[in-house]
């Protein structure tokens, strides 16, 4: 059916009417000047797309009138402009993109049609491991590795590029997905098939957020929700409410932005504004440069939101001038901005839009802080962090505790390494590492580590060569303006040369320790620490042996690694002594903000991001050297270890069946509160007594060649064996942190893949129990697909992360929660009885639905299917089948 706005198309320019765009003010509607502008975008996408089929006149007049419904769960379909995906995620949405194929033919379908419709880009990212560090040649060393490793993988996604249409892949060495976004591949305005209209996007990486900094409306979705945007569905979600925050004031002189967004992501976790929209205003965003903003953008997971929104406006033009975009590509954004009011003055009042709820931050009050020892959200100022740091040592165990009775806090461990004695203790620093796109996009913070490093090296200060020091940038632009300006090689006599271009430390790519570092820490059972500059500390993220990890400004990363410390009171303790014997502390050594501005206006210019992207596709010589099948149809080898078909499609019908009831599971596990995806799909280091280790060593594979979770998301077998593998589950069955739990038939304690190995080949369903937040951190296809395969049918959980609930559905499995005030321990629940779930034939969105246990209780939970379409998924057997068999009729 055609479109029934299509009276409000004109041209956007009269000198060239081919290029037209919807214009809602047409539409005469006083309510769209009081939307919030990311609730515009939004709009304008159900009006450009609505076929009163995917997208009706009732969707769009649901979007106009927000400031009623956003309290109403209404659910609203939203197209965005394209997808970003990295190779962790891209793998596993490439494999079952083969897998659709196959499945398509099977049912008699055009495999063909299993294409990307929707543009997609793939940036190679996540591979890279920090293997070597200090030395001349780590780069090129670690990227050696790299294509060794993932040879098998990268073939496999170079067929992907080639086989499908839409769909490019910016290979590995290039940098960081979303710094990659931000710098080169946002267009903030799409200029396609004759239209103007707002970039939007969505990925498979829940810091795609990042991307709001630039005024372009993006957040993270599952892997398995993002293969249906590629295949042209929209995305189905409640109209959310939008929380404006409001900026004031000027930060001040030593505050760098990685203290504004852990003091903003402290602030809003506070508030509360999970499933929500947060859109900045104010006049102090005006202060914040794009890199500011995009930083505070990337850790809007931490914080909970959906997306982080601050509108374009006239920085964001400049930035858009300043990385090296067309000049006349720009005028035209800021026209079309212009004229379908999109365009920010944040220091006009007027502009301001209605929000459901102002909370408001003055920059003013913002002072140095880290965040930690476990979770992003757990900020720290500097000035208490030696205090903090003892005080969680003895605190009992949890996030802010490490139960070290009080006579070991003083425990020292003496090691030899290089020939040299040291000690370590509890907070000694064995890693520090530059990394992740939330800081390593922002100029600023990374020349003002340059210049630290330098006055340092100057001041005669050193880093002790055990400790694992790092930089990896999130683009060759990085480099770039750290060589020009002089300061690359104070950083590298730190220890902080350029280990590669990805996101390493900052998912766990840490690569391995010294073996004398490992044996002092393990001997002395030490709290040993990481300081880094991403996004995520959370427990067994960053290293096993890091108990303590702790999230910080560039600058502060060089200041602890040379510290060796996190025990240290900056203002009354030296950073160290240099050779004359005189003291050095931080602030001899801390530039101002007018030093870094003065190099940044410089050294960073429009030349630079040209050159580094005009060749990016075809830098990396050994991607160009690579030989890719070019059959449509993937051939499978099935010797791999990396690419698998996966066994979702196998018995797949060409129409669904009802769906069951869930009769007698078991509980395989019993957790508690914060459970991750990380606690559930480890992207990691495989332990070499693990199940996963075993499958692989069996098939003739040593240690070395284990690689990691992250790296096997391609091949089910392995990752299947991963699921719920991480050291630090703390199972309540078990009672000790470890992958184990019991198998109830037995009584056996086994590994959680074994013991739900052993309940399928009885033919007997499973089930988790779990408390607040279940699926919290990044985003994981593979934490809904793993728990599918070890024959999970449903989670009970207290409250569950936005995306990792939408991976549930997609796989099929049932995502119930307990009622309000009501959780496992209110009810009385051990996890050793047998339930019962009761499916009615109606199903409803959020409807309650009766569990009974083998002891004779009963109790109702909501079974999360938030919408209509949620239901058609789970009718189907997950979305993917639903997309099969679309495609297949």
């Amino acid at each position: 059916m055609s479109n029934p706005f299509m009276q409000i198309v004109e041209p956007l320019d009269s000198n060239q009417p081919e290029k037209k765009f919807f214009n809602v003010s047409k539409l005469k509607d006083e309510r769209y000047e009081r939307l919030p502008f990311s609730i515009k975008v939004l709009l304008e996408s159900a009006i450009r797309n609505c076929d009163e089929f995917l997208v009706k006149k009732e969707d769009v007049e649901n979007i106009f009138n927000w400031q009623v419904m956003q309290h109403k769960n209404v659910e609203v379909p939203f197209k965005p402009a394209r997808v970003i995906l990295q190779d962790f995620t891209g793998v596993p949405a490439v494999v079952d993109f083969a897998a659709m194929r196959d499945a398509v033919k099977k049912l008699g379908g055009d495999p063909e049609k299993i294409n990307p419709i929707c543009p997609a880009d793939l940036v190679i990212d996540h591979s890279i491991q920090v293997d070597f560090n200090r030395r001349t040649d780590s780069l090129q060393k670690n990227q050696d590795l790299e294509f060794e490793r993932n040879k098998e993988r990268f073939e496999f996604l170079k067929w992907g590029s080639q086989a499908f249409h839409n769909m490019r892949i910016i290979p590995p060495g290039s940098g960081i997905i979303h710094q990659v976004n931000l710098e080169y591949l946002a267009r903030v305005v799409f200029d396609q098939n004759g239209y103007y209209y707002p970039d939007s996007v969505v990925g498979t990486d829940s810091h795609t957020t990042m991307i709001d900094g630039l005024g372009v409306l993006g957040w993270g979705v599952g892997g398995i929700e993002a293969e249906a945007v590629m295949l042209g569905q929209p995305i189905s979600m409640v109209l959310p409410e939008v929380i404006g925050y409001k900026l004031k004031g000027n930060p001040q002189p030593l505050v760098t932005s990685t203290d504004i967004v852990l003091t903003v992501t402290k602030h809003l976790r506070q508030v509360g504004v999970v499933g929500k929209f947060v859109e900045f205003f104010g006049p102090g965003v005006a202060q914040l440069s794009i890199a500011d903003r995009a930083t505070i953008a990337n850790m809007c997971p931490e914080y909970g939101a959906t997306a982080a929104f601050f509108p374009a406006d006239e920085v964001s033009i400049r930035y858009l001038i300043q990385t090296g975009r067309d000049e006349e590509k720009v005028k035209h954004i800021k026209k079309y901005l212009e004229a379908v009011g999109m365009f920010r003055d944040f220091n006009r009042s007027s502009q301001d839009p209605d929000f459901t709820q102002v909370v408001e931050l003055d920059l003013h009050t913002v002072v140095p802080c880290c965040s930690g020892p476990k979770r992003p959200q757990d900020k720290v100022a500097v000035s208490d962090m030696k205090t903090d740091f003892e005080t969680c040592l003895g605190a009992k165990q949890g996030f802010k505790g490490f139960q070290i009775a009080p006579k070991h806090h003083s425990d020292r461990v003496k090691f030899v390494y290089e020939g040299s004695d040291f000690q370590i203790t509890h907070g000694s620093v064995v890693i520090a590492a530059i990394t992740s796109c939330t800081n390593t996009s922002n100029p600023s913070v990374m020349l003002g580590a340059g210049l630290l490093a330098k006055k340092a090296v100057n001041a005669g200060l050193t880093v002790k060569p055990y400790i694992k020091t790092s930089l990896s940038p999130g683009s060759g632009v990085v480099t770039y303006y750290l060589r020009e300006s002089g300061v690359m090689p104070y950083l590298s006599q730190l220890g902080f040369d350029v280990v590669g271009y990805g996101c390493m430390t900052c998912i766990g790519n840490s690569g391995p320790l010294p073996e004398p570092v490992v044996e002092a820490i393990t001997q002395g059972d030490l709290v040993a620490v990481g300081v880094l500059s991403g996004n995520r500390n959370f427990e067994g993220r960053v290293h096993p042996n890091t108990r303590a990890n702790y999230l910080a400004s560039p600058p502060l990363v060089i200041a602890y690694a040379i510290a060796g410390t996190i025990r240290i009171d900056f203002e009354k303790e030296p950073l160290g002594v240099n050779a004359e014997g005189k003291m050095i502390f931080l602030r001899d050594i801390w530039p101002t903000r007018d030093e870094i501005q003065a190099v940044e206006r410089q050294y960073v210019i429009p030349g630079m991001f040209k050159e580094v992207y005009k060749k990016i596709e075809t830098v990396n010589e050994s991607w160009n050297a690579l030989e890719a099948p070019s059959e449509k149809l993937y051939t499978w080898n099935p010797k791999s270890t990396y690419i698998k078909s996966p066994p979702f499609f196998e018995n797949l019908t060409l129409e669904p069946l009802p769906p069951k009831c869930i009769v007698d599971a078991y509980v395989l596990l019993n957790l508690g509160d914060s459970v991750t995806t990380d606690h559930i799909s480890p992207a990691g280091n495989i332990a070499r007594n693990s199940p996963a280790a075993r499958y692989l060593t069996n098939r003739g594979l040593t240690p070395r060649d284990f690689n990691s979770y992250g790296s096997r998301r391609g091949n089910d077998d392995v990752m299947a064996r991963g699921t719920f593998a991480n050291i630090r589950l703390l199972n309540k069955f078990i009672n000790k942190q470890g992958p184990q739990t019991i198998h109830f038939p037995s009584g056996e304690n086994l590994d959680v893949f074994d013991a739900a190995e052993r309940y399928m080949q009885a033919g007997q369903p499973l089930i988790v129990l779990t408390g607040k937040e279940y699926g919290s951190g990044s985003s994981r296809d593979w934490a809904a697909k793993g728990p599918f395969l070890l024959g999970i049918k449903a989670i009970i959980a207290e409250s569950y992360e936005r995306i990792h609930r939408s991976n549930l559905v997609g796989m099929g499995v049932i995502p119930l929660q307990y009622l309000p005030g009501e959780n496992a321990e209110t009810l009385g629940l051990t996890g050793r009885e047998r339930y019962t779930i009761i499916i009615p034939e109606e199903l409803k969105p959020r409807m309650n639905v009766q569990i009974k246990l083998d002891t004779g209780k009963t109790f109702q939970t909501i079974m999360r299917f938030d919408t209509d379409v949620e239901l058609t998924y789970f009718h189907n057997g997950g979305i993917l089948n639903y997309m099969i068999r679309k495609m297949a009729t």
